[in-house]
């Protein structure tokens, strides 16, 4: 009993998931971006050890890939900017400063000296002192008064050549009391008594000061300069870090840090800072699909297949890591996109890989060369015209790559001819052209089954179908050989056509081709299948005429699924007639009723629907004109002209066009098209006498103009 309750619960969320397209998204989703992050929280964190310093090494560690040891470098741009000494500004008003204060003095002691009252000397000069700040007591200063002017002169003279010696060499803030010291040394050499020695000593005390001025702004530019020169020290990959058994320094734990391969309590955040990053990512890509790609949302299966697409690139991009950083195949996920999607999504793509290629390697020239590499694949499969357009892609990628890879080593002026810059090099550029071979490779193999597994066409469908060894081609061909050529040449309108109004030439071309295929059924009942049999026609009625004649897109359409056509050629099988009118039978239906028989026209008319796409609206005209100046005698230009003109505007007066996207201007140049091809094909041949014919005969055959 519970088992059968558990049983219709799980049926009943079953349907219920099935039905509901949100709840679709929301776990497509919620897959992807679980798969999205543990691919990228594995790539970012590597296997990590968790080593202690002092204490042995429990394993042998190699870098899995090249950086930059940070610590060493450092180290020695630490030791390059403590060799830059320090930078003083000399100052030179210091020495003429002292010297004129020095003479002031010995002048204030004259003039004290010359005064009548020895009282009135002794208060002037106690004023300057104090003014002047020299440490000189009233007995030195009345001592200094009673010398002879002979020993002062020689006092100052002294103390001249004192401070010129001593500020001349250079004071720094920090040496001024030596320069003091040596300054007082040699003072009292020449002047060892009492009232010149401590006079020489005050007046030094304040005249020698720095000269020498820090200038803090110029030695730092300096030591910043001196540690700019040092070059990163490069931890290259495979390099041996710590032996097993070895004791474990804090330079090894640096250079583990740097490789990040030590575990730290950071871990957490840096798992959290990339769950924010992807959930900002995921949002502005939702945004992007509500706004300008609404199918991929309103169809969960699109989604699954974008994402299986992204989820493939990262695991390759993975992968190509750990050989280089250069080595991210995002193109093979672009060239999926583009042909799978469009062209606006794989730009948009190429934006998140490059994204994704940050966070992977966390270098941003590999990032460069994942961007232009991804704008080259773009351009390589925009429009595919041959299946190897997808190859050439991958040589487009190629070129791109290395020739960024070289810019970029230019760029950052790192060219040395040296055995590890070459090997760097080349291994870069390699690696660059690899990318893009791989890149061709891997799209080139995943896309028959991403194409089947989730039922998409795509332009290499398209040029698969169009392929003449195709069965139903080859059928049509030895079963209804005019309806075969008859298909080319409508292939052929409605490609040039296409081409002219910016719609699908290659899904008008091969739906050209597969048009007609219900003819297969009953080839022989087709005019153009006819030759020089008589007309089965002739002997059934009208009404039966039409139902054989109608019948052929009922059994093109099944024909098309049996054979897994696209549904985009089985719409244009079932829409190239739409809702026209079967003239011919029609009129012979009409022939001799009286008004009680009268037809009805809409019995005479095909099913439809109407042509819906611009794609179906051209095969539907090309198939009209084609047949009308195929049926012409003698056509010349202004018939072929006049017949195209007429086919085309009887279609839009007959409402068959309504459905379509095509604009009236549109349908004038598809008119002006088909005019020039079909006058082309249908033009005017000399017509040679039987005498000229038979003796060109054997060379000229069929020659035409």
């Amino acid at each position: 009993m519970e088992l059968t309750e558990k049983l219709k619960k799980y049926l009943a969320f079953k349907s219920s998931f099935l039905n509901n397209r949100k709840l679709q998204l929301g776990f497509v989703v919620l897959v992807l971006f679980a798969m999205v992050y543990t691919i990228l929280a594995i790539t970012i964190t590597p296997n990590r050890v968790a080593l202690e310093e002092g204490k042995p090494s429990p394993q042998t560690i190699y870098a899995p890939k090249e950086t930059i040891d940070w610590y060493t470098t450092n180290l020695l741009r630490d030791d390059a900017a403590k060799s830059i000494p320090e930078t003083y500004d000399f100052d030179p008003e210091i020495l003429p400063q002292a010297e004129e204060r020095l003479e002031n003095f010995f002048a204030a002691v004259a003039a004290a000296r010359a005064e009548e009252d020895a009282e009135a000397g002794i208060e002037k000069l106690k004023d300057y002192v104090a003014s002047e700040e020299f440490a000189l007591d009233s007995e030195l200063q009345v001592a200094l008064l009673d010398e002879k002017n002979e020993d002062l002169t020689k006092l100052k003279e002294t103390l001249q050549i004192i401070l010129q010696n001593t500020l001349e060499q250079g004071i720094k803030a920090t040496g001024v009391e030596n320069a003091r010291r040596q300054a007082l040394a040699e003072l009292e050499r020449w002047h060892p008594e009492a009232p010149f020695y401590s006079t020489g000593e005050a007046i030094l005390e304040v005249l020698i000061k720095p000269n020498l001025i820090y200038n803090a702004s110029v030695t730092t530019r300096a030591r910043e300069e001196a540690r700019q020169s040092v070059e990163p020290v490069r931890i290259m990959k495979g390099a041996l870090i710590v032996s097993e058994g070895q004791q474990v320094t804090s330079i090894h734990i640096a250079q583990l840090e740097a490789l990040g391969l030590q575990r730290t309590s950071t871990d957490y955040v840096t798992f959290s800072g990339l769950f924010i990053v992807l959930l900002v990512l995921f949002l502005l890509i939702g945004i992007y699909f509500y706004l300008y790609d609404k199918e991929v949302l309103e169809k969960p299966s699109y989604l699954l297949l974008y994402g299986l697409i992204v989820i493939f690139t990262l695991l390759f991009s993975a992968a190509g890591n750990m050989f280089s950083g250069y080595f991210l195949p995002v193109a093979a996920g672009i060239i999926l996109i583009t042909i799978l999607f469009n062209v606006s999504l794989a730009l948009v793509s190429g934006i998140v890989f490059g994204i994704f290629a940050v966070l992977m390697t966390g270098g941003v020239r590999f990032v460069i060369v994942s961007l232009l590499g991804g704008l080259a694949a773009v351009y390589g499969v925009h429009k595919v015209n041959r299946r190897d357009d997808v190859a050439k892609a991958g040589l487009y990628v190629a070129c791109i790559n290395a020739a960024a890879i070289v810019g970029i080593f230019l760029f950052t002026g790192s060219v040395k001819l040296e055995y590890d810059f070459i090997r760097e090099f080349a291994i870069g550029v390699m690696a660059g052209i690899g990318n893009g071979l791989f890149s061709s490779v891997v799209a080139i193999g995943m896309l028959p089954f991403l194409e089947s597994g989730f039922g998409l066409t795509t332009s290499i469908t398209f040029l698969e179908l169009a392929n003449p060894n195709q069965k139903l081609l080859k059928r049509l061909l030895r079963e209804a050989p005019g309806t075969y050529h008859h298909s080319i040449i409508v292939a052929n309108l409605a490609e040039a056509a296409a081409e002219a109004v910016n719609a699908d030439p290659l899904l008008a071309r091969v739906g050209a081709y597969y048009h007609d295929i219900g003819k297969l059924r009953r080839p022989y009942f087709f005019s153009e299948n006819q030759l020089a049999q008589n007309n089965p026609h002739e002997k059934i009625s009208a009404n039966l005429s039409k139902l054989i004649i109608t019948s052929h897109i009922k059994d093109g359409v099944e024909l098309g699924r049996k054979e897994k056509l696209p549904q985009s050629i089985l719409d244009i099988i079932q829409q190239h007639h739409g809702t026209s009118l079967v003239s011919y039978f029609y009129v012979r239906a009409t022939e001799g009723c009286t008004e009680r028989d009268k037809v009805e026209e809409s019995s005479f008319r095909y099913e439809g629907p109407k042509p819906r796409s611009k794609e179906a609206a051209i095969v539907h005209l090309a198939d009209a004109v084609e047949a009308s100046v195929r049926s012409m005698v003698k056509p010349s230009p202004s018939k072929v002209d006049g017949m195209v003109k007429k086919i085309i505007k009887d279609r839009l007066n007959d409402g068959q066009l309504d459905e379509s996207d095509l604009t009236l201007r549109e349908v004038d140049v598809i008119t002006a098209t088909f005019i020039h091809i079909l006058s082309g094909i249908f033009h005017t041949r000399i017509e040679y006498p039987e005498k000229d014919f038979k003796e060109m005969a054997g060379g000229l055959n069929g020659a035409s103009y």
